[in-house]
C-alpha cells in the first residue's frame, strides 16, 4: 500500500530545501502536488537569485524566464496595454499560467525588479515599429509588474526599496498584503509619501535597515518608525550623512531592539545613544577608516547585561576604549570579532570574555604566547578565525604563521573547539604540505578531539595548490577533518543593503 505525504508535511520537508535550488527543481517533476510545493517555495523569494541583475548568458536566460513568467501572469488589461505600446515579451506557453506564482511571492525587492525588466527588454531586439524609447518601454512594463504585485501578494514579509533616479515612483495605497511585512530596508530619501502609506497599513515590522543619504530624516519616516509594536532588529547606514536625527524616533524601542548595527564611514556619528538600548544581545560596529570612533569613549562604559555577539569587522576604537567595553560586557559573550591586531587588546579577551564560543582576532607575528593564553582562557572556545600572511601594508608575516596557528591549535584549544578559520588579505603562499599534514596527524592523534572543520578564507592571490588538497581529502576520508575554501569578503566583512 503506497503512502501519501500529506501536503503540510511536504511544506516542512521543502522549506528546508528553500537554498538547494537543483533538489527544487527536481520536486517540480514528480506530480502535481510536489510541483506546486516546491513552486510556492521556489517563488518565495525569487530575487534571491541575485545573478539576474547581470547580462552573462546564462543569468540573462534565468532573467527571461522570470520576467516571461510574471507577463503571463498580468491581468488582460495590462497585457493589452503592452501590446498596444508594441511591447512584445515571449510568454512560457500560451495557456493561463499553471499556479499563480505572483501570490507565492514574500519578498520583494524594486530595484531587482527594475533592473530585471532593463537588462531583458535591452537586449530585445529594437523594432522599428515602436515609438516608444527604451526608458519609456522599462518603465510601461515595470509599473505594469508593480500593480500586479501590490494587488496579488497576499502575505509580504520582507521589502527592499531603495530608492534612486531609475526606479519609478511606488505606492502602497492597494497593498493589502504588506499589512504582514516584518522587515523592510530602504533608503531615508525614498518620497515621505511612501512612508506615510506604508505607516498605516503596516505596525509590526521587526527588522528595519535604514540607508541615510542626507541629514533631512522625513517626519514620515519617523512615525513610521515609532508605529512599530515589536521592534527587535535595526540597522544604520551613514555614508555623506548621519543618523543623528532619527535617534528620538528609536526611544520608543529601547527595550524591544536586541540587535543593532551600525555601519557608516562618516566623521563624528553618535554612538552613545546605544545606550539606549539595555536589551541588546548582538551590537556591530562596521566603521570605515574614514570613520571616527570618537563617540566611543562615552559608550566604554555602558553595560548590556544580555550582549552575547559584538563585532568590528572593519576597523575598532581605541584599544583602552574595547577593553573597558569589555571589561562590564565581556562575561557573558558568546561571539566577538575584531578586525586588525592590538597584543594588549588580544589578551583581555583571555581575562574579560570566559565564555566565548566563537572568536574571531588578529594576533601579530611571534606571539603565540597570546593564542595560548586565550585558549586556555576561553574553556568554552569551538570556533576560532585568525589572520595569517601579511598585512595590507605589506609588512612580512605581519600576523601568525600558519604553522604557529596550527601547533598552538593542537596543543591548547578546548575540548569541544571543532573549527578553525584562516583568513588571507594580501599576497601570501599557503602552509606547507608538510606542515598541513603534520597538523592533521597531530590532531588525529589527540586524546580528546572532534571533527574539526579547516576553512580557508583567501582572496584570488591565495593558491591552495593540488598537493594541499589530497591532503586534505586523504584525511577527509578518513573522517578527521572538513576541509573548505571560501571567498576572501564574506558576510561578516561587508555589508550590502
Amino acid at each position: 500500500m503506497s503512502c501519501q505525504l500529506t501536503t503540510d508535511c511536504l511544506d516542512e520537508i521543502f522549506e528546508h530545501l528553500e537554498n538547494d535550488k537543483s533538489t527544487l527543481h527536481s520536486c517540480l517533476l514528480v506530480n502535481r502536488l510536489w510541483c506546486k510545493t516546491s513552486v510556492r517555495i521556489l517563488w518565495k523569494n525569487i530575487w534571491r537569485f541575485k545573478y539576474i541583475v547581470y547580462r552573462e548568458q546564462h543569468s540573462l536566460k534565468v532573467a527571461s524566464s522570470i520576467l516571461s513568467t510574471l507577463i503571463a501572469c498580468l491581468p488582460n488589461e495590462s497585457k493589452e496595454l503592452l501590446y498596444k505600446n508594441k511591447i512584445f515579451i515571449q510568454t512560457p506557453t500560451s495557456k493561463p499560467p499553471l499556479f499563480n506564482y505572483v501570490n507565492f511571492c514574500k519578498v520583494l525587492s524594486i530595484y531587482e525588479i527594475v533592473k530585471l525588466v532593463e537588462n531583458v527588454l535591452s537586449n530585445e531586439p529594437s523594432s522599428s515599429v515602436n515609438s516608444l524609447s527604451l526608458k519609456d518601454r522599462n518603465c510601461l512594463v515595470t509599473n505594469e509588474i508593480f500593480k500586479m504585485l501590490t494587488i496579488q501578494i497576499s502575505s509580504l514579509k520582507k521589502l527592499t526599496y531603495d530608492y534612486n533616479q531609475f526606479i519609478p515612483k511606488f505606492s502602497f495605497t492597494y497593498f493589502p498584503g504588506a499589512k504582514e511585512l516584518s522587515e523592510l530596508r530602504c533608503s531615508s530619501d525614498i518620497p515621505s509619501d511612501f512612508f506615510y502609506q506604508l505607516s498605516q497599513i503596516c505596525h509590526n515590522l521587526q527588522t528595519i535597515f535604514i540607508e541615510f543619504r542626507n541629514d533631512n530624516v522625513s517626519d514620515e519616516l519617523k512615525e513610521l518608525i515609532s508605529l512599530q509594536n515589536n521592534l527587535k532588529s535595526l540597522t544604520l547606514i551613514a555614508n555623506i550623512s548621519s543618523w543623528a536625527n532619527i535617534i528620538p524616533a528609536l526611544t520608543k524601542h529601547s527595550n524591544t531592539i536586541t540587535k543593532l548595527h551600525l555601519h557608516g564611514n562618516n566623521y563624528n556619528l553618535p554612538l552613545s545613544f546605544v545606550n539606549l538600548f539595555t536589551n541588546l544581545e548582538e551590537i556591530m560596529f562596521s566603521f570605515d577608516y574614514g570613520a571616527d570612533f570618537g563617540d566611543f569613549e562615552n559608550l566604554q562604559f555602558a553595560n548590556f547585561p544580555k550582549l552575547q555577539i559584538l563585532k568590528f569587522p572593519k576597523r575598532y576604537p581605541k584599544p583602552e576604549y574595547v577593553m573597558k567595553f569589555l571589561e562590564n560586557n565581556g562575561k557573558n559573550l558568546k561571539t566577538f570579532y575584531i578586525y586588525g591586531s592590538d597584543n594588549a587588546l588580544s589578551l583581555s579577551i583571555a581575562d574579560f570574555c570566559p565564555n566565548l564560543k566563537s572568536l574571531f582576532v588578529g594576533i601579530i607575528y611571534g606571539k603565540t604566547n597570546i593564542l595560548k593564553t586565550i585558549l586556555s582562557s576561553c574553556q568554552y572556545l569551538e570556533s576560532i578565525k585568525v589572520w595569517c600572511g601579511k598585512s595590507y601594508s605589506g609588512e612580512e608575516r605581519s600576523y601568525l604563521s600558519e604553522k604557529e596557528v596550527f601547533e598552538t591549535i593542537v596543543n591548547y584549544s578546548p575540548n569541544n573547539f571543532c573549527e578553525l578559520k584562516i583568513y588571507y588579505s594580501s599576497n601570501s603562499d599557503f602552509v606547507s604540505p608538510v606542515d598541513l599534514e603534520s597538523f592533521f596527524i597531530s590532531w588525529k592523534n589527540r586524546i580528546t578531539k572532534k571533527l574539526l572543520r579547516l576553512i580557508i578564507n583567501k582572496n584570488n592571490n591565495i593558491d591552495v595548490n593540488e598537493v594541499n588538497k589530497k591532503i586534505a581529502e586523504k584525511y577527509e576520508n578518513l573522517g578527521i577533518i572538513k576541509f573548505s575554501i571560501e571567498a576572501l569578503y564574506d558576510d561578516d566583512i561587508f555589508y550590502l543593503l
